[in-house]
């Protein structure tokens, strides 16, 4: 079944929008190419003076990027934040850049935007420093420890959503999101943040928001995001300690304990950046693909009936990893939902080397994005790309097979997401408890409206009729 929608990054135009869409910049090279090398220049603009793009990457988000890669080509420059950026867009340019054959395209573009506020995260490691770094903190996501989490997962969110007010303006994003949080917390450090909660979580918001700053200084959004870096690391030192001599089976303390059979081990320091690292990376992105999959399932009754008649049929049992085979159409509304809504929406690297992407010379030194989400809307791999058709992933379409690198809500190459499976299965569980507890609408005609600073998030945060069923 098939029904269009709007387009899911749309966002209402104003005048200065109409303007910077109307005005064409003059085309000029990145670079030029090596004599003799027969590659192309990279084409682009420099934009508005001092800010560039920056405007129109804030205000316009996904708007902005498709135009480019419309008018420009798959392979384009514009100065934003300070800086130079090509954007390496549709599947077969961030094929080259995540694939990442030559070892041209490090992390250090992510150092750029997010280094002061995630420091030696997962994220930020690279080539054989981020292989050793996963392959110890892979000792935290194996089978047996995500069948154990997955118990205390069901947990947390049962008690968490019987604790929901329905009405009919029910903020919900803001409720998943201490939701997810609350999981978090759980699961990663056996504890709740007690008192601490609200001023963690909103540390949590400023260093996520903090990178797209378009003022570098200790003062707004980049300030609040140093102070927010520096009481996290604070929280998390003063509890790693305790955490070291603990026997619990948390994320935290597999950290502290993880040992590979060459003895090797994680330092303190590294125990703290990958905490912050990974809290914010579980609740963050949990949180916009629930959102995004209750929007859709209250604007599409018939997939919430459908998907709730598989949870009800399971009875009142916590999930489990097996069970989750026995709910099919939630699968199908979940890959759907992170293709309208891509979690994580672009992806930063930085070349160390000068390189060849897709013919175009691009040299040592310059960061590159790769956008997820506007490969999830190319209608070149997607039929009807602007409609929630979840029936596009059933076996007999699978249209995300159309290119490795055409849907990918988990990033991909050798820095794809650690805990994918561990937020599926969270989402899952969310979902599950949300559809055999509630069931919800959202208005006619209500379009939500994802603000594309830094994740996208619902702008006035997705109110939707709640009601107990």
């Amino acid at each position: 079944m098939s029904t269009a929608v709007r387009a899911p990054y749309a966002l209402d135009r104003n005048p200065l929008d109409e303007w910077l869409f109307r005005k064409e910049w003059p085309l000029r090279d990145l670079a030029t190419p090596p004599a003799g090398s027969g590659l192309r220049p990279v084409p682009g603009d420099a934009g508005l003076p001092v800010l560039g793009h920056s405007l129109e990457m804030l205000r316009l988000g996904l708007d902005y990027a498709m135009r480019r890669y419309r008018t420009i080509g798959p392979v384009s420059w514009a100065r934003a934040f300070g800086v130079r950026v090509v954007s390496a867009s549709g599947p077969e340019a961030t094929q080259v850049v995540l694939a990442n054959r030559d070892k041209a395209y490090s992390q250090q573009g992510w150092e750029y935007f997010i280094g002061p506020f995630f420091n030696r995260g997962l994220m930020l490691l690279d080539f054989d420093e981020h292989l050793y770094h996963r392959r110890l903190m892979q000792l935290a996501f194996t089978a047996d420890r995500l069948s154990g989490y997955m118990g205390r997962v069901g947990e947390v969110v049962r008690s968490g959503v019987d604790t929901w007010r329905p009405g009919d303006r029910f903020p919900v994003y803001r409720a998943l999101k201490q939701l997810t949080l609350d999981v978090a917390t759980t699961i990663f450090m056996a504890s709740s943040m007690g008192a601490d909660s609200d001023r963690l979580t909103r540390a949590f918001v400023d260093t996520v928001r903090a990178g797209t700053a378009l003022v570098r200084l200790p003062v707004g959004r980049w300030g609040a995001g140093l102070r927010g870096r520096r009481m996290l690391e604070d929280y998390f030192r003063g509890a790693l300690p305790a955490k070291r001599a603990s026997d619990s089976d948390d994320l935290f303390a597999a950290l502290c304990h993880a040992r590979t059979d060459d003895g090797e081990t994680f330092s303190d320091e590294d125990v703290v950046n990958h905490m912050i690292f990974l809290m914010m990376a579980a609740h963050d992105t949990s949180t916009i693909a629930t959102s995004a999959l209750v929007y859709y399932l209250g604007k599409h009754p018939e997939w919430q009936d459908r998907a709730r008649a598989e949870s009800l049929a399971l009875g009142d049992e916590p999930l489990t990893v097996e069970s989750l085979a026995a709910l099919p159409t939630l699968d199908l509304v979940l890959k759907e939902s992170m293709r309208l809504v891509a979690p994580v929406p672009w992806m930063v690297r930085k070349t160390v080397r000068d390189t060849d992407l897709l013919g175009h010379h691009v040299p040592a030194g310059v960061i590159v994005v790769t956008l997820a989400w506007l490969n999830h809307m190319l209608p070149e791999h997607w039929s009807n790309p602007f409609e929630f058709d979840p029936d596009r992933f059933d076996e007999d379409r699978r249209e995300d097979k159309s290119h490795r690198f055409a849907y990918m809500p988990f990033g991909g190459g050798v820095h794809k997401c650690i805990g994918m499976h561990f937020g599926t299965y969270e989402v899952k569980t969310l979902a599950h408890e949300l559809l055999r507890r509630f069931e919800w609408t959202v208005p006619d005609g209500y379009e939500v409206r994802w603000d594309p600073t830094a994740l996208p998030l619902p702008k006035d945060g997705l109110p939707i009729s709640l009601r107990r069923r």
